[in-house]
């Protein structure tokens, strides 16, 4: 038997029979045939060896996917961090190296309307937010296709397609 059931009620591999298909797989590197394998190690039969093996390879092709799936996943967690930094800051308008601010208007000692530059609420910078909210957005999709979480779309293929039935050695008259 090569699964065991675990703590957790699922199937796991049974260590034994993982390290024998490790075994099965390093011995077909050492151009063994599988019947070669299958008397090494004392296996019923050559399609048992070659199940070894096949095994061994799409466990050794998963573990790493895996690894990489979850190191990938860090990384994007990583970056949304840095651009959920950015959409909470405060940005201003900057212009000649100085914040721009909204002017309040004041009358001057003429009697005149003015409006003074220096004295209004700096000028917010939505670009800023905006781009972030655009990358926050990219990174959940990249996350949703590396965890496989989007629903496949249908694509009606349209145009005019005829089908056409060929019978052979039926006589299409005489079924009517």
């Amino acid at each position: 038997m090569s699964e065991v059931r675990g703590g957790n009620g699922r199937y796991d591999r049974d260590p034994d029979v993982a390290a024998r298909d490790a075994e099965a797989c390093r011995l077909r590197a050492q151009n063994l045939t599988y019947q070669q394998i299958a008397d090494q190690l004392g296996l019923t039969s050559k399609s048992s060896a070659y199940e070894a093996v096949q095994r061994a390879l799409k466990e050794t092709v998963a573990e790493p996917a895996e690894e990489l799936r979850q190191l990938e996943l860090m990384q994007l967690d990583e970056l949304a961090r840095a651009a959920r930094g950015v959409l909470e800051a405060r940005h201003y308008v900057v212009s000649h190296g100085k914040i721009v601010r909204l002017g309040q208007p004041f009358i001057n000692d003429d009697g005149a309307a003015e409006v003074d530059d220096g004295r209004g609420e700096p000028l917010a910078d939505d670009a800023l937010v905006l781009a972030a909210i655009d990358r926050l957005l990219r990174i959940q999709e990249r996350r949703a296709k590396l965890l496989g979480l989007d629903i496949p779309v249908k694509q009606l293929v349209g145009g005019d397609i005829a089908i056409t039935y060929n019978f052979e050695g039926v006589d299409l008259a005489s079924l009517t």
